[in-house]
């Protein structure tokens, strides 16, 4: 008698579960189209949107970046859909509900790595910089590598590679030397208080020009800046036609030397630091006198 009644039971669910199969059929063929169609859409919609993102960027990680969360989204509103169709609400409901909370989660777990990557797609809208571009971010100077949406990647002129995170990059000033295609080189000399300035000036300047990888188009400059302890202090601006390093570094060294060749020539003078070493108690008494006193 149990054997029958569990039998007769498992027929009774089994014919509850045929009729609502036959029932839920026009809207399983139906939910059936629809996703096929979302995933034909969606993969359209994603090689559209890849070829027109890439216009504006020019960055292919973060084309792929914007083409693949936007096919994400169109076959996330796809299954969405389909459940719905399918009467699953409830389902539909506690799927929102959880990616909710798992996304809360998320965000705070890995808030500093969001940072860099919101960052990092900021930067590749505003681009400020570009590979192989020399920049200065923060305390690091040297030629753009890699630019991610984590980070940017450099290498210093000493030869070290630093990983510098875009949250950093972006919160902070930029020097780009390369954006002008040239750089300037400004010298500091000194010469002696009994020297013509005039006759520096003009010997200062004949000796720079026709210097290799100055720039034809600014015309170096000079400037007496002020009155130092001993000497007359000017400033040399020199525009170099490269902003790449060893240009830039060379340009200075041959401007050192031809300006102390030059001075040498001229006789012209470069002082050194003086120190007067005053031995009297009231003041203006030299080492010699005191010498004397001392032996007498």
């Amino acid at each position: 008698m149990d054997f029958e009644s569990a039998y007769e039971l498992i027929i009774e669910k089994i014919s509850i579960w045929m009729e609502e199969f036959i029932r839920l059929l026009p809207n399983l063929f139906i939910a059936t189209i629809v996703l096929v169609l979302g995933i034909f859409l969606a993969s359209r919609i994603k090689n559209l949107a890849r070829k027109l993102i890439y216009k504006f960027t020019q960055r292919i990680t973060l084309t792929n970046l914007f083409t693949s969360t936007l096919h994400v989204f169109f076959i996330g509103v796809t299954l969405f859909t389909v459940l719905s169709i399918l009467k699953l609400d409830k389902a539909v409901t506690s799927i929102l509900a959880g990616a909710g909370i798992a996304g809360l989660a998320l965000a705070f777990a890995f808030q500093d790595i969001a940072a860099n990557f919101i960052s990092g797609i900021f930067i590749s809208f505003r681009r400020p910089m570009h590979v192989g571009n020399i920049v200065k971010i923060k305390d690091y100077m040297g030629k753009v590598q890699e630019i991610n949406l984590r980070d940017t990647v450099l290498c210093t002129f000493q030869g070290q590679i630093v990983i510098i995170p875009n949250k950093e990059v972006f919160q902070n000033p930029i020097e780009n030397f390369s954006i002008f295609g040239k750089r300037r080189f400004d010298l500091e000399v000194g010469v002696s208080y009994g020297e013509d300035l005039e006759k520096v000036r003009n010997v200062t300047l004949a000796a720079v020009k026709g210097i290799e990888n100055l720039s034809e188009e600014d015309e170096v400059t000079m400037f007496y800046k002020e009155f130092a302890d001993s000497s007359i202090n000017f400033i040399l601006r020199m525009w170099v036609n490269s902003p790449e390093q060893p240009v830039f570094k060379k340009v200075g060294n041959d401007a050192i030397m031809r300006i102390k060749k030059a001075y040498d020539e001229n006789n012209i003078m470069i002082p050194f630091p003086i120190r007067t070493l005053d031995f009297g108690i009231k003041g203006g008494i030299p080492l010699s006198k005191m010498m004397n006193k001392e032996e007498a």
